[in-house]
Order: structure tokens, then C-alpha cells, then sequence
């Protein structure tokens, strides 16, 4: 990488209305006498190379190796909740174990919580090498300025080479602190996570809108630092635990905060489609209360739920919190049913996970084909009652 210099003793109302309308992206503005660039600057060069004579300058910045050597372990932060611990925690522990094998590091589990011994015994039980925890009463509840302070406490005290967190409400929020605080990179919902020998992580995720996947490494910063989404990985079995409890101190850290937790109101009780054994996921073609009937009356034969594309929910014909994809939900049922989905790379990309796909699609070509187990081309309002009545026939319900 490298940045933009401006030698502001060249600088003048002409060559800055010059710069200004040079720049495609309006990133040059014109201030008390000074020119400067803001965010919307995109490193086309575009100034350096048609602006103003000696104005501005493309300088490389200097890369300052690390010592990798000195950042070992992969670390995976525990997520919890009166509920108990976020299943995504164990996913990650699973997939850390596999990344651990490449390099021989230790897989370490991150503990923040008011009483360590509810929940030690089960994340030994994942098969993690250490559980560094740290105990006070200020974790009974999240808190986005505490946990930030015992992260940067936990990095700077072990130096690990790479920390995953689940990419949830509570992860997506505080991880970015923490990479902001070391200056190290943090890559949001990979979708696929590898290794290279000399402890680099590859983190992949979709970009451009889900049209391309983006391969993306950190080799002069630690900590490296991903997110990961719910079901994306699969949780890893049971072994006998042989890892052990490390408590840190929580003198040295800091728990004054900006932020007051006021109320505490409960979520009401919902299945997630997350969650879902089985799935019907519905595409552009359903439109009436009487296509969602049908659609319905199969997912119930199937103790099913429904799900659906973003189009449906933006035409608001479908709950927000039904969709699949990356603007959604990430799902991996045993079965999923999908009617009417072309299989667009957004909403692919949320059922990766799921072991049985059965396409209903009147598109020979439609991509869903790519990913389906099993497909049937043609108009599914005719298929869809046929199927029903064979699952009636079949359950001895006619």
C-alpha cells in the first residue's frame, strides 16, 4: 500500500480547482488554503498523473516485517449468554483445530464471564488446548468497551497468531475495536477459512455482491482476525478433554465505560431458520396467499419451515428474518426444498451447509442446478401439488 503526499507550498486557488474537477470520485477538497483527500479517495493516481505539476506525489509506504515466530495459537472467542454458550463458538473451535494441524499451533478458547466454572467443562469437551478466562462481575453482561480492553489484555499477554469470533451481533461489534486497536486486519462473514505453512490465514468471503469470492491474507500484521457466520462450519464431535484452564488477571484491566446497560427485555421465543431440520425456500414466482398456501401445506407435510429470496422480502412478502443468503440467514438442514430460486451466488451462498438439496426450477440453466442434489425442471405450480399428493399417499393421509 501506499498513500497520496501533497506538497501544499504548490498549492494555489487555480491548481486547486484544477485538482477538483480532476478527481472521478470527489475526494479532493479545498480548505483555509489547503488541499487535502478524504475517504471517497479510490488510488486511481489519476491527480498524480494529470494534476497539477508537483502537487501531488505517490509514495509507497515502507512494510515493516514482523516476526511471525513470536504470534502462536489460534484463539477462538467463546460467546455466551444465559442461554448458555453460542453454538458458532464450537464451530469455530472445530475448523481452528483443522487450521491448527497445518502450522502445529495450540487451539485456545477465550473466556470472558462472571463465573468461569459454568462453562469450562464444556469447552474442554471440543477439544481446545487452553481456555484463557478471565472472571469478574462485569461480564455478567456484554459490554462493547470491557470486552474490547480484555481482548487487547489477552492479545498483548499470549500474542496469538490468529483470533476467531462468531460473526453475531456481539463479534461483528467488538471485533472491529480490537483491530482497530492493533492495527491489524479483520476479515467479516468468510465463508471459508485456510492456511498457509508459514502461519498466514487465507479468509474467504463473497465480494462485489456475492459475485466473486475474494481470497484475502495479512502477512505483516498480527493478530489476524476473522468473523465467521452461524452454520457455516459444522460443529466438531465430543473428545475427552485434556486442555487445561489458564485464569488471567483482571487487575490490570479496565472496566470504566461510556456505556450503561439500562434494560435487560427478553427476545421472544422464535424458531430460526438456522435452526431448521428442513426447509422450503420460496423464489420470485410466489406472489398470492394462495402460492404460499401450497408452499405451506408442503412444508408442513415435511415439518418444514419457510424460507425465502430477497426479492420476496423486499416485495414484503416474506419476514425479514426468513431469508437466505448474505444479506440473510446462513442454513444448513438436512433437507432443503427450494421452489422457484434461479440460485443466484447471494443466496448460495447460505445453504452451502445443507446436506440434501432438492430443486424445483422451470430454468434448465437456472445455477441452482450446480449446487442441488436432486432437480426437477418445469413449472412448479404444477409439480408442487403432484408432490403433495404423493406425500399424502405416502404418509396414508388419502
Amino acid at each position: 500500500m501506499g498513500k497520496i503526499r501533497i506538497d501544499q507550498n504548490k498549492v494555489n486557488p487555480q491548481t486547486a480547482e484544477q485538482s477538483i474537477k480532476l478527481c472521478p470520485f470527489n475526494a479532493i477538497y479545498y480548505e483555509q488554503g489547503k488541499l487535502g483527500i478524504n475517504a471517497a479517495c479510490r488510488m486511481c493516481k489519476i491527480c498524480v498523473r494529470k494534476g497539477p505539476a508537483g502537487v501531488f506525489a505517490y509514495e509507497e509506504e515502507k512494510i515493516i516485517a514482523i516476526d511471525k515466530s513470536k504470534w502462536v495459537g489460534i484463539a477462538v472467542f467463546i460467546e455466551h449468554s444465559s442461554d448458555g454458550i453460542h453454538p458458532v463458538s464450537f464451530e469455530l473451535i472445530g475448523k481452528a483445530k483443522e487450521l491448527a494441524t497445518v502450522i502445529n499451533h495450540p487451539v485456545y478458547a477465550v473466556l470472558f464471564t462472571d463465573k468461569v466454572s459454568k462453562f469450562t467443562d464444556e469447552i474442554l469437551s471440543y477439544g481446545v488446548d487452553k481456555i484463557y478466562s478471565y472472571e469478574h462481575p462485569a461480564f455478567n453482561h456484554f459490554n462493547v468497551e470491557i470486552y474490547t480492553n480484555a481482548m487487547e489484555h489477552f492479545i498483548n499477554k499470549v500474542k496469538p497468531s490468529v483470533i476467531l469470533y462468531g460473526g453475531t451481533s456481539i463479534g461483528r461489534s467488538f471485533a472491529p475495536r480490537v483491530a482497530a486497536r492493533f492495527k491489524t486486519g479483520l476479515t467479516a462473514d468468510c465463508t471459508i477459512l485456510g492456511m498457509k505453512p508459514n502461519t498466514d490465514l487465507i479468509q474467504n468471503r463473497p465480494a462485489f455482491g456475492g459475485n466473486i469470492m475474494a481470497g484475502i491474507i495479512c502477512p505483516n500484521h498480527r493478530p489476524q482476525m476473522a468473523t465467521v457466520r452461524y452454520k457455516i462450519f459444522k460443529k466438531p464431535e465430543k473428545v475427552i478433554p485434556c486442555g487445561e484452564v489458564v485464569a488471567l488477571n483482571t487487575d490490570d484491566l479496565a472496566f470504566s465505560t461510556n456505556v450503561r446497560l439500562t434494560a435487560i427485555n427478553p427476545k421472544p421465543k422464535e424458531i430460526d431458520i438456522s435452526e431448521a431440520e428442513a426447509i422450503v425456500a420460496l423464489g420470485r414466482p410466489f406472489k398470492t396467499p394462495a402460492d404460499f398456501a401450497m408452499a405451506q401445506e408442503l412444508a408442513d407435510l415435511l415439518d418444514a419451515q419457510i424460507a425465502g429470496t430477497r426479492p420476496l422480502v423486499e416485495a414484503g412478502l416474506l419476514d425479514p428474518r426468513k431469508q437466505i443468503g448474505l444479506s440473510g440467514r446462513t442454513v444448513a438442514p438436512k433437507l432443503l426444498i427450494t421452489l422457484g430460486v434461479s440460485g443466484a451466488v447471494q443466496f448460495t451462498a447460505g445453504m452451502t451447509g445443507s446436506e440434501l438439496v432438492f430443486s424445483v426450477c422451470s430454468d434448465p440453466n437456472a445455477s441452482i442446478f450446480n449446487v442441488a442434489h436432486y432437480g426437477l425442471v418445469g413449472n412448479l405450480f404444477e409439480i408442487v401439488p403432484k408432490l403433495i399428493d404423493e406425500i399424502k399417499t405416502r404418509k396414508g393421509m388419502e
